[in-house]
């Protein structure tokens, strides 16, 4: 038990945040956002040359159904910091959580990681205060570190975009500042079991912790589910239908066999797409828009700023398929190509699809969609909107599902699908750039409490 808050009074003290901190976001047209400029191919860049900007790249390859497209896309070559400050105490580890607003945030404040910042922010080329809680992270020392990785952004949004996903563990005393609390692992992933409350960045970075690591000697199974202990099992065992070395032959072939050629070209040349003085547009009004928009944030680093954010035009379906081979969970993984990725290929949900057309019956679907859409309820493990980064998207959020289904499901799957347990899942998850931040977001909410 949480000796500082309950589970209730975080989610309490969340929502009084959100009605008690003034946040205005006002859409303007892209020649009012101050310290911003359009260059004369169309392109979308800070007066600085930092933060990020927003370009056009020309995408060619042989994954899948679409060969070629144009597309607009968040450049942001720089690395920032998402990090986590964690300390025991009375035998529990605590993670030191902050109540953040993000512009493009759907319910304004939510549970977010210590140190959320971009190079350009943190480096203050904006002119505002420092981070609160940096000297943390840049001075920790290696046996202060539990987790540190470089993982990817949203591969379809970012061009090659990439954070540090960092956690340590401190011993000394540390000022809870406002907008800050400590909180438990446990009740961080019951708070993801509410829409919208636990933020994308939060999610990635737990991602990297085994669901075991947060079974506290008090704990113990006590109180456990069935399914709990069984996940457990799943993340430990080397029982697999598939073994990992098998895996990586499969998805290094995968990679070898599919190309991505992407080059940068001008935004007014992006056929399909049009730039108005208010928005980069689809002619047809599908997937997303580019907006620019007047930010005013009482308690940020800067209380008011200008910025480009991309608009979902519906949200979108990220969606697990998990069953039980030989008494143990596997996962139905896919090998998933996007436009930004780093390595082309990476591992994403069973179902991936970003504000596309996926709820629209007359509209071709990928593979196991149909089902996750109308599988009965008894199969549904886990069903939350979640969103996306709001410092990058506005108000974009999408329905996270885990379907556990029975022996009927089909072993054999297309090329680009595997069958993977949580212990070789997590095997990946040490290493940079294998999952993609989707498929992050919907480990982290496994709950061995909740499920």
């Amino acid at each position: 038990m949480n000796p500082f808050n309950s589970t209730e009074e975080i989610r309490q003290w969340i929502e009084r945040r959100n009605r008690e901190v003034e946040v205005k976001v006002e859409r303007i047209p892209f020649s009012e956002m101050k310290m911003w400029h359009s260059e004369d191919d169309g392109s979308i860049r800070h007066d600085s040359g930092r933060f990020f900007s927003i370009v056009g790249i020309d995408v060619n390859t042989d994954y899948g159904d679409k060969r070629h497209w144009r597309q607009p896309i968040i450049l942001q070559p720089e690395v920032g910091y998402l990090g986590i400050l964690t300390k025991e105490i009375d035998g529990v580890l605590y993670c030191l959580m902050q109540a953040k607003i993000e512009p493009g945030n759907v319910n304004c404040v939510q549970i977010s990681p210590t140190l959320q910042a971009t190079k350009s922010n943190y480096s203050r080329v904006h002119s505002g205060k420092s981070p609160n809680y940096l000297e943390y992270f840049v001075n920790a020392k290696p046996e202060n570190i539990i987790l540190d990785q470089l993982q990817s952004e949203q591969g379809a949004r970012f061009m090659r975009k990439r954070n540090r996903n960092i956690i340590i563990k401190v011993d000394e005393d540390v000022p809870v500042l406002e907008d800050f609390r400590w909180m438990t692992l446990g009740q961080i992933k019951e708070l993801m079991y509410y829409d919208n409350m636990v933020n994308m960045d939060t999610r990635t970075v737990l991602s990297g912790l085994k669901i075991s690591d947060y079974v506290t000697p008090l704990d113990g199974l006590k109180g456990m589910s069935q399914f709990g202990k069984d996940m457990i099992l799943s993340s430990e065992t080397n029982h697999a239908y598939i073994s990992t070395r098998d895996h990586l032959s499969w998805l290094t072939g995968l990679k070898a066999k599919y190309d991505l050629f992407v080059d940068y070209c001008p935004v007014l040349d992006m056929s399909g797409w049009e730039k108005t003085e208010t928005e980069i547009v689809r002619h047809d009004k599908k997937f997303f828009r580019i907006i620019g928009v007047n930010v005013t944030i009482s308690n940020r680093e800067v209380a008011s700023w200008c910025q480009p954010l991309v608009e979902p035009m519906q949200y979108g379906l990220c969606a697990f398929i998990i069953r039980k081979i030989n008494g143990v969970y596997h996962f139905l993984m896919q090998a998933k190509l996007e436009c930004g990725n780093f390595d082309v290929i990476e591992l994403a949900p069973t179902v991936q699809c970003l504000t596309g057309n996926v709820y629209d019956e007359n509209v071709y679907k990928p593979d196991f969609a149909e089902y996750v859409l109308n599988a009965p309820k008894e199969e549904i493990i886990f069903d939350t909107l979640q969103s996306e980064e709001g410092g990058r998207f506005y108000k974009e959020q999408n329905r996270n599902m885990i379907i556990e289904v029975g022996d009927d499901f089909p072993m054999e799957l297309p090329e680009r699908y595997t069958w993977m347990t949580l212990r070789q899942i997590y095997k990946f998850l040490r290493f940079n750039n294998y999952l993609n931040i989707q498929a992050r977001g919907l480990i982290s909410c496994l709950s061995y409490k909740l499920l």
